[in-house]
């Protein structure tokens, strides 16, 4: 497996607490009536899981792969856990308890904005023992403040429907989505196992696509307690109908597009894709090769057939939109994908999920690195949106043609550099989540964003027509 090396500015938040800087005196409004309590006992379930994500996936290893460099595309394991206890003490002990500094030299060294992934190895970072103590004594101190701190609505910004703390829940887990992209980039036996999904269940029904009505519908969201800034605020869309395939693409439809020359015709692609494919010799997805007359690919240590009827992953932009050309189709604009996840025709409002309301379970979704491996295509009827389609949260991050800009009437909250300073024609939309994606950290109006070139994520997409 040769590894795409690109450049290794990937995508990441500062983090950093800045009061001066910050738009904490903003906040956002909430849905009125939520109880407190149900609230608090909500951040201490998304804290606590999060936390037991974070130990299996350092644990795992010893401490000489958790201090190595796997890849110049990621940081040390080792710093990635020290970040998570750095950012939890600088929002939550500091910014909501008032609290004096724990370990303040250490706040530049896991700055995110201050040193890239590539040169993190380098500095004086805190050793494997050292990391873990300083993330459990945080952690400690962090659900003492929680049981005291008042979560209701007209309370501070920060604290208000527990927003801090469920912000530092998916900072966490969207840390640990970034770890378990080291341990799949990691040489060497795997570390990490689980059961593998479950079988579909009345696939043979589904279409190739359905139709999504147009007209409008309500995108984004002015009411989800933990949304963050660039899911807000809620306004109208007006969106002409389309049809929409019913699962992500399989890595059997995608093995079409390789069989009939798709990587080496230039008609397929953008420009700068085109280049990309030139450049590093491209022929088909990350962790993929050709042995014995067949496609295996590498998953987290383990090598197997490309299986034909699970999302084909680890896929850049560029090629997503080009094997939707080759196929007489498009990726849907983010638009598209938010009302065919979120509208439900019938009462014409946006629901949370695809399902409804509810948070996600095991029934409906392939979430929390649950199974290590998307589920195979037509699985999880329970979560299909009223339209049909299915597999929208989980399974594979979803690109869409849309670049990362901000919605109307958008507020940095509580600090810039989360979105605002990533909003442009750089970066590409990706919406739904992956198997490797926290249930906190994943929603109907969620956004993720990366580079058009990056292949390492857990990324697939679907195409769509217009009607």
């Amino acid at each position: 497996m040769t590894e795409h090396r690109e450049d290794t500015r990937h995508r990441e938040h500062s983090d950093a607490f800045d009061p001066a800087g910050s738009t904490a005196s903003t906040g956002f409004p909430v849905a009125p009536g939520i109880d407190p309590e149900a609230l608090r006992r909500r951040a201490l379930d998304a804290l606590l899981s999060a936390r037991e994500r974070t130990a299996l996936l350092t644990d795992s290893v010893d401490d000489g792969e958790l201090t190595a460099q796997h890849s110049p595309l990621m940081s040390p394991l080792v710093w990635d856990l020290a970040h998570i206890g750095n950012q939890e003490e600088q929002w939550l002990l500091r910014a909501v308890g008032g609290r004096e500094a724990l370990r303040p030299e250490i706040d530049g060294l896991y700055n995110a904005f201050e040193h890239s992934r590539a040169s993190r190895p380098s500095l004086p970072l805190l050793a494997p023992a050292e990391a873990r103590t300083y993330a459990s004594d945080v952690r400690g101190r962090a659900l003492d403040l929680l049981e005291g701190t008042p979560l209701h609505e007209g309370g501070r910004p920060l604290e208000r429907a527990g927003f801090a703390f469920g912000m530092i829940a998916q900072h966490e887990q969207q840390h640990d989505e970034t770890m378990l992209i080291t341990h799949q980039l990691r040489a060497g036996p795997a570390a990490l196992t689980a059961p593998a999904p479950p079988p579909p269940v009345g696939a043979e029904a589904l279409g190739d696509d359905v139709l999504i009505p147009g007209g409008p519908f309500t995108m984004g969201t002015s009411t989800e307690p933990w949304a963050l800034d660039n899911e807000r605020p809620a306004h109208r869309r007006d969106v002409p109908a389309f049809h929409l395939d019913t699962s992500p693409v399989t890595c059997g439809a995608y093995l079409r597009f390789i069989e009939d020359g798709g990587y080496r015709n230039e008609r397929w692609w953008a420009p700068e894709g085109w280049a990309m494919v030139r450049e590093h010799d491209l022929t088909a997805p990350l962790f993929w090769r050709r042995e014995a007359g067949q496609w295996l690919r590498q998953r987290f240590g383990v090598t197997e057939p490309a299986p034909e009827d699970e999302p084909v992953l680890h896929v850049s932009w560029y090629e997503a939109d080009a094997y939707a050309r080759w196929a007489g189709r498009r990726l849907p604009t983010e638009s598209e994908w938010e009302k065919a996840a979120r509208h439900d025709p019938a009462s014409g409002r946006s629901r949370r999920y695809p399902w409804g309301d509810e948070d996600p379970t095991p029934e409906r979704a392939n979430l929390g690195q649950r199974h290590l491996r998307p589920a195979r295509s037509g699985a999880y009827p329970a979560g299909r949106s009223p339209a049909g389609a299915g597999q929208l949260i989980g399974d594979v991050w979803e690109w869409t043609s849309s670049d990362f800009l901000p919605y109307p009437g958008f507020v940095a909250f509580p600090y810039r550099e989360y979105s605002e300073v990533f909003f442009g024609p750089g970066h590409k939309v990706l919406r739904g989540g992956s198997f490797a994606v926290g249930e906190v950290a994943c929603r109907g109006t969620f956004r993720n964003w990366d580079l058009p070139v990056r292949r390492q994520i857990f990324s697939g997409f679907r195409t769509a027509r217009s009607a």
